[in-house]
């Protein structure tokens, strides 16, 4: 049947644009677009499913999560002013993250003669997006039925444009609720597709490629090139070229831990040799590049004089002056605006068209970089030996176990790094196995994220991993029950260090830089510990707890699988 009120028409474009999910927190300002959603069948596609979820931060999460497993877009809807402020925290880790998300909203009525008395007075702005657009691409609240399409098209292109990010669309609550009197044609969401990816100019790869062909000690430092598997693989095919040693910075898996140029953990004495390093999508170059003193918040450059630096990044072009998520600016020698995607294969190929280098040199260093790489991993594995029989269960032998329990799955880490132990310890040897962090520091993020990781994988046999911190999931803990109520494949193993350790751990380090530990101490004892199992239990479909290695081991087969 034809879109017959307004949320009609918002639902059909969702379709239009290939929209499968949408995570939301009921609210009387977008209850036409929720009614729409249940009861409007227009005959195309199916009605994207609803994510029920009991907090706007988590429903952005949810879209959040969802966003960096499959590359697609899903909107979250929050209700006006509340919910939008409930959900910023989770908007401004999309956008630090450099993550698509369509958050929606309602408002008003605008016409204040329709209003009710208080409640809509007091969770209607002027305007509402004024809220969140410092750290939003865009924003807009379109005024009449008739400029929804448009407003929704663009907000869909901006926020999977280069570089992508979150965006914000508030709709009044009139034109949600209002009939429409004719029909509004739908329009082709093929002539507002985004554009193709940024390149570098010619020049710039040139140089690029003659200072990496020539460099006798080059590095390659990667931290988002993972979000396009295609990247990954060509950052491979870059490395084994010139047999570069590639530092994994970790925002996304950037390049397969099982690879003998991958030196991760060598980061000090590569930098610090280093006549090129190439930066590839790379959050803080300026912090990579130096040595920092946390204690008297200090730096010095870790790199040697004459080093050059090459950071090809799309940040330059997704900048906001209200928080400095832009970092401390670093010295580049060849700045290049450019995806990472497009880019790799192409200063690949110039590196092989000008033929300077030299295979021998690069023979014997990849050589040295392999018993390095070995190296490596011996020394993990050698702390993993020595702190085996830690109690409570030491962070390397709970990642080891965990992968243990896993290895001969279809399995996706989805949130959680336990310190960098599965990227040391769990076979890393394709693009995609692990979806990074947070981008913001926004905790939070980890239980609601991977509920929206998990969402694509139902019915696939694939096991969603979150490794979650136990401090961080008193803040969204309700995901549990969005992950049972709609059957996500996802597996939560908690650290319960029985305290909030975030607080412990900086009061520890500046009372010993200020040497008054003895009078500081029991400023932190642990008086509340942290016994959160009955929570959990309430809310997610199986639960077990781990007081030791042998107790993990006996768990670790999972008993909460979907179906």
């Amino acid at each position: 049947m034809p879109a017959r009120y307004g949320s009609d028409l918002i639902v059909d474009l969702m379709k239009i644009l290939g929209i499968e999910y949408v995570a939301l927190n009921p609210g009387s300002s977008f209850r036409g677009i929720h009614d729409s959603l249940v009861n409007y069948e227009s005959g195309h596609k199916p009605n994207p499913e609803m994510i029920l979820c009991c907090h706007e931060e988590i429903a952005v999460a949810v879209a959040h999560g969802y966003a960096k497993a499959t590359g697609k877009i899903m909107p979250a809807i929050v209700h006006n002013v509340v919910g939008l402020q409930h959900a910023s925290m989770a908007i401004y880790n999309a956008w630090c993250d450099r993550t698509p998300v369509m958050v929606m909203g309602g408002t008003g009525p605008m016409n204040s003669s329709k209003r009710r008395p208080w409640i809509d007075w007091i969770h209607t702005a002027l305007v509402q997006g004024n809220l969140v657009r410092d750290f939003v691409k865009w924003d807009d609240q379109p005024v009449g039925v008739e400029a929804i399409p448009s407003s929704m098209m663009r907000g869909y292109r901006i926020a999977m444009s280069d570089p992508t990010g979150p965006v914000y669309l508030c709709f009044d609550v009139t034109d949600q609720e209002t009939a429409l009197e004719k029909e509004i044609p739908l329009p082709d969401p093929s002539r507002f597709r985004p554009p193709a990816p940024l390149q570098a100019e010619t020049e710039a790869i040139r140089e690029a490629a003659r200072l990496l062909a020539s460099a006798q000690n080059p590095v390659i430092l990667a931290d988002y090139v993972g979000r396009n598997h295609e990247a990954v693989l060509s950052l491979v095919q870059l490395a084994d070229l010139l047999s570069i040693p590639v530092i994994d910075l970790g925002a996304r898996l950037n390049f397969p831990n099982t690879h003998a140029l991958n030196l991760t953990g060598a980061n000090p004495q590569l930098i610090a040799n280093a006549d090129v390093i190439l930066g590839l999508d790379v959050t803080d170059l300026y912090g990579a590049l130096v040595k920092m003193d946390p204690s008297t918040h200090s730096t010095a450059p870790a790199t040697k004089p004459g080093c050059k630096v090459i950071n090809v990044t799309l940040a330059d072009i997704s900048m906001r002056g209200w928080t400095s998520d832009f970092q401390e600016l670093a010295p580049v020698d060849v700045p290049i605006v450019a995806n990472s995607k497009v880019f790799l294969p192409a200063l690949t190929e110039e590196i092989q068209r000008q033929g300077k280098f030299s295979k021998i040199v690069i023979e014997e260093r990849r050589k040295a970089l392999t018993a390095q790489h070995e190296e490596n991993r011996r020394r993990w594995e050698d702390t993993l030996k020595r702190r085996w029989e830690e109690r409570p269960i030491a962070p390397p032998r709970l990642a080891y176990e965990v992968w243990q329990a896993i290895k001969d799955e279809d399995w996706l880490l989805v949130a959680g790094a336990f310190r960098g132990w599965p990227s040391r310890l769990w076979k890393w040897d394709k693009p995609g196995l692990f979806l990074g962090g947070y981008g913001g520091g926004g905790l939070g993020y980890g239980p609601a994220a991977s509920v929206g990781a998990s969402l694509p994988y139902r019915g696939t046999g694939k096991i969603c991993v979150n490794l979650q911190r136990d401090g961080e999931m008193l803040y969204t803990s309700s995901a549990l029950w969005t992950a049972a109520n709609t059957g996500v494949p996802l597996l939560t193993v908690m650290t319960n260090n029985r305290v909030y350790y975030n607080d412990v751990e900086h009061q520890e380090k500046v009372a010993l830089h200020r040497g008054r530990w003895k009078t500081s101490s029991s400023a932190w004892k642990w008086r509340n510990p942290l016994w959160t199992l009955p929570i959990w239990r309430g809310l997610s479909m199986s639960t077990a707890k781990a007081r030791s290695p042998t107790r993990a081991r006996s768990d670790r087969r999972w008993s909460g699988r979907s179906k």
